[in-house]
């Protein structure tokens, strides 16, 4: 093994352990959802966005900021409404005292940047976040500015309350890396939540990784080799999402109206990797790309009437995929 092979092997150790000191100082805040603890922390290491739809009150803003925090990295929060506008979130040209236009960065200019209730506001602001989730950067009067490193959009999104909401495009849903369902706490769990949010209890978390540590992470996931037939795997199950073609199961056919695009078969790869390196592995497998495919294909795969009408979910059919 060369000398370089060694020192990502190492690396590969420090970001497993990483993860481990990562998930049990959330935990000190965030009681249970462990799932989706691992998924958002997958996400930022595979340098991707993440949406969490969940009903109100399961602490998808408290993650977030929780998240924030144990980084050490600039964290912005944006309260979503029908009334906020692109420059509201991207920041504007101003006159300052002599007569100069300067720019006046936004909320955008931060390294999380936590998009509360995205659903809410027009799909004029919505496509503000296009260039930004894709391009790293915004486009003001001609002028490109570039975000700051690392950058990650954690979106909320909540599913039951339709009234005033506004149904994110599907441009916007393929920028996002993963869409991670949040349900409920068990009866046990919602004790514990109960017991430390009603008492005078405060909690003080340390800082686990750097901005400089995080990108180091994001460029060795990167590097992480993975086999031809894994690969493939990944392209196959983001094609059998398209109905109408060579690749198309039945139940796809029958139920989907259209499937998942090449970006799904990117995130596939990359978050096969994470799931890989957190778990102690220095390469994926196809049980790798199982763990993360729901989250991955979830929200690029859209059901037709069919499927509504006979209750067939999005899970169901990629379930079946397998």
């Amino acid at each position: 093994m060369s000398n370089q092979n060694q020192s990502d092997v190492q690396s590969l150790d420090a970001l497993a352990a990483s993860y481990k000191a990562l998930k049990s100082e959330i935990g000190k805040v965030i009681i249970g959802q462990d799932e989706v603890v691992r998924a958002v922390i997958i996400s930022l290491f595979g340098n991707g966005h993440s949406l969490l739809v969940g009903v109100p009150g399961l602490a998808k803003t408290l993650l977030v900021s929780t998240i924030a925090e144990v980084l050490d990295l600039d964290f912005k929060r944006i309260q979503f409404t029908p009334d906020l506008m692109p420059s509201d979130i991207m920041g504007a040209e101003i006159l300052d005292e002599s007569r100069n236009f300067k720019f006046n960065k936004g909320p955008l200019f931060a390294n999380i940047v936590l998009a509360d209730e995205i659903n809410r506001t027009p799909p004029k602001t919505q496509a503000a976040l296009l260039e930004a989730m894709q391009e790293r950067s915004v486009t003001v009067s001609g002028v490109r500015h570039i975000l700051p490193k690392p950058f990650f959009v954690l979106a909320t999104q909540n599913p039951i309350e339709q009234e005033g909401t506004y149904p994110l495009p599907e441009a916007q849903l393929d920028r996002f890396m993963f869409n991670i369902p949040l349900d409920y706490p068990t009866y046990e769990e919602e004790v514990q939540v109960v017991k430390s949010t009603t008492a005078n209890n405060s909690v003080n978390l340390s800082t686990i990784l750097t901005a400089e540590k995080i990108i180091e992470y994001q460029q060795l996931i990167r590097k992480i080799p993975i086999a031809d037939n894994v690969l493939e795997y990944c392209v196959s199950l983001a094609t059998k999402t398209r109905p109408n073609t060579s690749g198309a199961t039945d139940k796809v056919n029958q139920y989907i109206s259209w499937g998942a695009g090449p970006r799904a078969s990117q995130y596939l790869v990359i978050g096969a990797k994470v799931h890989a390196a957190i778990n102690g592995k220095y390469s994926p497998d196809i049980e790798d790309v199982q763990a993360i495919a729901n989250y991955v294909l979830r929200h690029r795969i859209v059901r037709n009437y069919k499927a509504e009408a006979e209750g067939i979910t999005e899970e169901d059919i990629i379930k079946s995929l397998f």
